[in-house]
């Protein structure tokens, strides 16, 4: 086997299969980040060691992705974050020892452009709040993303966010639910955002990465990131999440 098609991780080696490819590279326009010669580094988290060899495999056959470690509680998982360089965090939020929310805001120190995906059996919508507060971009419910974590991993990297269909709807719906009011709102001063800014956190609050915004708003991609750093700043906050939250919370769709 060639040295670049496997990696050593904590307990096994997992190899890239040739034969198997759950991506198409060859598909993935070049200035997406995730490229077969430069693949989204990946950090992987969970208790269970046989649910993280069967993650571990799916991003290892996908040619934009690859794990560069692992662990299985939160002692080990301080000590990966800090030894290995990686992009996105896949993360259990029950590790036997601990919660493994206190991991994103270790990893946000060490490593401030690093993205993090829950991966838990648990879905209640505080407990997705929480994450998203802290700094995830990505909430994923077990047994129910086979075959999409790679799709999941690159889609965070490319500045989008990630959550299970049936989650995402609940959250919406509970949007829908909330008072204007609700005391949890940001009451500072705030300037009101434009038409265009609404639009596209809009389409940040549906997922898209900002290349789909700028494809369906017909502008560049830098332009769509403008417009979401004008977001952050007039709602004074610091991520995609925390500025979903805002506008749903106050009403604004």
């Amino acid at each position: 086997m060639d040295s670049k098609d496997a990696i050593f991780t904590s307990d096994t080696l997992i190899a890239r299969s040739p034969s198997v490819e759950l991506g198409s590279p060859s598909m993935w326009p070049d200035h997406m980040v995730g490229q077969p010669d430069k693949p989204v580094r990946v950090l992987l988290i969970d208790d269970d060691v046989h649910l993280r060899m069967v993650i571990a495999q799916e991003i290892m056959n996908d040619r934009r992705t690859m794990v560069v470690g692992q662990a299985g509680n939160l002692k080990d998982a301080r000590k990966a974050i800090r030894q290995n360089d990686f992009d996105v965090m896949l993360l259990d939020l029950n590790l036997g020892d601990g919660d493994g929310l206190e991991l994103i805001d270790v990893m946000k120190s060490q490593h401030p452009h690093a993205e993090a995906i829950v991966v838990s059996v648990m879905e209640t919508e505080e407990q997705v709040l929480r994450a998203f507060e802290l700094g995830a971009t990505g909430y994923l419910v077990k047994n129910s993303w086979f075959g999409n974590y790679p799709q999941a991993v690159l889609q965070v990297a490319n500045g989008g966010a990630s959550i299970t269909p049936s989650l995402a709807r609940r959250l919406l719906q509970r949007y829908d639910k909330k008072p204007a009011s609700d005391p949890q709102v940001n009451t500072g001063t705030t300037d009101r955002l434009s038409s265009r800014e609404s639009e596209v956190l809009r389409m940040v609050a549906a997922g898209h990465t900002s290349v789909e915004i700028g494809v369906q708003l017909q502008i560049s991609t830098m332009t769509v990131n403008t417009h979401i750093k004008n977001i952050y700043r007039k709602l004074q906050v610091r991520s995609r999440a925390q500025a979903v939250r805002f506008a749903s919370l106050r009403g604004w769709f």
